[in-house]
């Protein structure tokens, strides 16, 4: 049987960067070389992807933010055009809707070849934040992005997205619901475990006994820094003395330092490390209302911590609130503030809602996920019978 060959378009393959290209991996990792062959064109990532066929190109970091950087196809216009006439593929795989996604997405549609698509990051949420000074801007902006969304993904075959929520969301955008597929994101219960707690890892950095929120994420302004500080503020003011534990990296370290002066960071670390520190703490805290999917949500109900988090986002399809967690107004300090002190106050609360989430996070399976999109890879590469192949596929000998 011929190998179906799918070309991949992502501006960053930089392994444990973020959760969207944590994911990417998590597929990238699973890919059936007997079956398939992948050729791989981005930005930021080594100058060859492990031991497939890879195409690096010029990138420039974000001015907003300079951790994260874009792919410039237009300087590299010759050798994408070469490369991709030589592979020859029969599906494409488009990351984000960026200058190289575009690119992706028009090559697709001018030969005639299916396209899948995986919604990662939710930019429209980032529009708030930073644009808070010039709020003039905010609604043609969103429009804006409404608009590319609608264009982009109506153009594709098949778009993944993570939860209810955002498919609620990209529907509103103009999205065809033909379009749209719910595919969540797994979870390693071997890695993320109850069975990894010790409160000595946390005593170790925090040099007490009280009680420890954890906040995970990169720390970066859409996450709803502003709110976390407020909590913070709050909690430190209160009678009950608690640690908070801030665990990650960014360009806001600086600013989060400067107002959780008695935080604890610990910067980026390892997931073996992250995952004894979800298991040993008290309660999780995630404000944030950007994620599509928010892989640390899942990850700390795997862990068997409760989880507090604001009622926004894609993350927010996790909890049943009051059952396995709590979701509160995303921009109120004082109700996350009020129920974290029930969930620290009242011990068989805290046991309920980690008993729900670890059930809720088993039905979650990456080998299943992955399945999923390597079947609907090989059904967009071989249409039924009776209908046209792309005009660069060969027929399959199958």
């Amino acid at each position: 049987m011929r190998k179906i060959k799918v070309v991949f378009f992502a501006d960053i393959l930089v392994e444990d960067f973020d959760g969207a290209v944590r994911t990417m991996f998590q597929l990238i990792r699973r890919i059936d070389t007997a079956k398939f062959e992948y050729l791989f064109i981005y930005g930021a990532g080594p100058a060859k992807l492990m031991d497939f066929d890879s195409l690096k190109i010029p990138s420039v970091p974000l001015p907003i933010n300079t951790n994260y950087c874009v792919a410039l196809p237009m300087l590299a216009k010759k050798r994408l055009n070469h490369k991709l006439q030589a592979f020859g593929a029969d599906v494409i795989h488009i990351s984000t809707p960026s200058f190289l996604g575009n690119f992706g997405l028009d090559y697709a549609n001018r030969t005639g070849l299916p396209v899948i698509s995986i919604y990662h990051t939710h930019f429209i949420s980032y529009v708030d934040y930073y644009l808070k000074y010039a709020p003039v801007f905010i609604k043609a902006l969103k429009q804006r992005i409404s608009k590319g969304h609608k264009s982009f993904y109506n153009r594709c075959d098949k778009v993944y997205v993570p939860s209810e929520t955002i498919k609620t969301e990209l529907r509103k955008m103009g999205v065809y619901a033909s379009k749209i597929k719910i595919w969540k994101r797994g979870i390693d219960a071997y890695l993320f475990s109850p069975d990894k707690k010790d409160k000595s890892i946390i005593r170790r950095l925090t040099g007490n006994n009280n009680p420890t929120i954890i906040f995970a994420s990169r720390l970066v302004w859409e996450k709803n820094l502003e709110t976390l500080f407020a909590i913070y503020d709050k909690m430190q003011a209160g009678a009950r003395p608690v640690n908070f534990l801030i665990v990650g990296d960014g360009t806001a370290w600086l600013a989060c330092e400067a107002r959780m002066p008695k935080a604890v960071f610990t910067g980026k670390i390892a997931h073996q490390q992250l995952a004894g520190l979800y298991a040993s703490a008290d309660v999780f805290l995630f404000p944030s209302v950007s994620e599509a999917y928010g892989n640390v949500v899942i990850e700390a109900m795997a862990s068997g911590l409760p989880c507090v988090i604001a009622d926004g986002g894609g993350s927010g399809d996790f909890i049943e609130h009051g059952i396995n967690g709590f979701k509160c107004s995303p921009y109120d300090a004082a109700d996350y503030v009020e129920k974290i002190e029930l969930l620290l106050a009242n011990k068989a609360l805290s046991i309920q809602f980690a008993a729900e989430g670890l059930q809720s996070s088993r039905k979650l399976s990456w080998e299943i996920l992955a399945q999923v999109y390597f079947n609907d890879v090989r059904s967009l590469a071989i249409p039924p019978a009776g209908q046209p192949l792309p005009v660069n596929l060969p027929a399959l000998a199958l």
